[in-house]
């Protein structure tokens, strides 16, 4: 092998949405970074759904930009379809949620990191750990190169011996069209990390000409629902519709009549899934009562014509996916433009890991994403976000981050990953937050930012419009303070005023 003549202090392994984000907070801190990734051009790719946000998702995107990082910025600046969810309930579990153009997200991410000082992207596909004295010092690739650096994050997606499954064939893949990696996995072994298996899942895509949008429910955007708390340019001032159809009677015999040939009814599939995005199949068998099941058609950009069926994920042979989508409301013509697939995937049981994301027993080996056995690309970047900040940290001698469960969601996900038990995939809700309440979408900055500022991420100009929002507030709160006969009898303040219940 040759040694890169470059010693780098954070080497982040994978570019999905947790790599991008750990090698953007490494290099703002100031620490030499080296992102590698088996393909340039699939950066931050959205490997299932074209949507950034979600509830309790969106609050992590929003806590992301308030600490300096970037998913909810490039959400924003290629969104094609903006929804705040729960609108009509209270503000505590409202959450911005955005369909985004996904090839020109993947280009902008691209782009912006290409960019920023102190990254060096290349690529390269990482097979080996290198090891001195149970620390982590570089790794060695596939392609003859090894490379040494002070601390590696990995966060290899669904990439670690990936097997995808369309009915009763398998076959070796990290996603749709994509190898997998296999030595990694290994080497990890090799040196004492457990690895077991999960299991996701995608639905098929169709051609935008093969739908009757005649038969089906429109949704519209909405103004203000972004993710950044910065004036991030928009790249679309148009915005598109997405849809609603429902399975049938028919969607529901046909798979009850082929369950057998489903990769996950087979027994063909060991991984456990993710309980809150099942298969069309699991929803049919679970509730068995239900005679439709809602499913939400999204477009994957501006200028393509690929719809996603969001609800329909599967692992059915291509014969019986056909049949199924024809079935449903408004797809009796669907043409098929990618299968549904289920992969299983390696990942590493997160009681291995310390609250910096820190493995235990490799000093220096850092995790993110859904090698902790978390689901979702917000889930995956957050953990980025905290694993390149405390990687550089390490590196440069400076003191670890922590998020505490009553200052963020990100402080939630990562205190449930490293003391719970994790038997499923890993999604975020607003259920999962005890402090839900103070832990609102609308205030992250006000929780978070200062922390961002502290650590380099966020620069003055932000950090002063974060001050001048603080100063805002507090005199309002003075105003409403001032006592007023409001009541019969008796001089209160609007703010006691506003406080009662009737």
């Amino acid at each position: 092998m040759w040694k890169y003549p470059t010693t780098f202090d954070v080497i982040v392994v994978g570019a999905g949405h947790a790599g991008c984000e750990a090698a953007y907070a490494s290099a703002k801190m100031g620490a030499k970074t080296l992102l590698i990734t088996m393909n340039l051009d699939t950066i931050a790719k959205a490997s299932c759904n074209p949507s950034i946000g979600g509830v309790g998702k969106g609050h992590i995107v929003r806590e992301i930009d308030a600490l300096g990082g970037i998913m909810g910025k490039m959400a924003d600046r290629t969104g094609i379809h903006f929804k705040m969810l729960n609108a009509s309930k209270g503000p505590s579990v409202r959450s911005p949620r955005a369909q985004i153009d996904k090839w020109q997200y993947s280009y902008e991410m691209k782009i912006f990191l290409e960019n920023v000082e102190n990254l060096e992207i290349k690529q390269f596909t990482a097979e080996k750990i290198i090891l001195e004295n149970n620390k982590i010092v570089g790794v060695s690739t596939l392609e003859g190169v090894d490379f040494l650096g002070l601390s590696v994050v990995i966060s290899a997606g669904t990439f670690m011996k990936g097997l995808m499954h369309i009915g009763k064939n398998d076959f070796p893949g990290g996603r749709g069209g994509e190898k997998a990696s296999n030595s990694l996995s290994d080497s990890l072994k090799t040196h004492g990390i457990e690895l077991k298996r999960l299991k996701t899942g995608t639905p098929p895509r169709i051609h935008k000409r093969s739908i009757d949008f005649s038969k089906l429910e429109v949704q519209h955007s909405e103004d203000n629902a972004f993710f950044s708390f910065d004036d991030e340019k928009k790249k679309y001032n148009k915005k598109i519709p997405c849809y609603i159809s429902y399975t049938t009677k028919k969607t529901k015999e046909i798979i009850l009549k082929d369950l057998d040939q489903s990769a996950l009814f087979s027994g063909k599939i060991q991984g456990v899934g993710p309980r809150y995005c099942p298969s069309i199949e699991d929803k049919i068998v679970r509730f068995k009562d239900k005679e439709k099941h809602q499913a939400f058609l999204e477009p994957e950009g501006i200028d393509t014509n690929e719809f996603y069926i969001n609800g329909l994920s599967s692992s059915m042979p291509f014969s019986i996916q056909i049949e199924t989508i024809r079935s449903m409301e408004g797809l009796e013509n669907a043409e098929f433009l990618r299968l549904a697939y289920a992969i299983e995937y390696d990942y590493s049981p997160s009681n291995q890991i310390l609250p910096t994301l820190e493995t235990k027993k490799i000093e220096n080996l850092f995790f993110a994403g859904q090698i902790n056995g978390t689901t979702g690309y917000e889930e995956a970047a957050a953990q980025g976000l905290i694993a390149g900040i405390n990687a550089a940290a390490k590196s440069l001698n400076k003191e670890p981050f922590i998020l505490k469960r009553d200052e963020s969601y990100i402080g939630v996900m990562i205190d449930d990953l490293v003391t719970k038990e994790i038997l499923e995939p890993y999604r975020m809700f607003t259920s999962r937050a005890e402090y839900r309440l103070l832990l609102r979408q609308d205030n992250a900055d006000i929780r978070l930012r200062e922390y961002g500022y502290k650590l380099g991420l966020i620069n003055l100009k932000q950090y002063e419009k974060l001050l001048l929002k603080k100063e805002t507030i507090l005199k309002e709160l003075e105003n409403i303070s001032k006592k007023f006969h409001l009541i019969e009898n008796k001089n209160i303040s609007l703010k006691q005023f506003l406080s009662r219940p009737e």
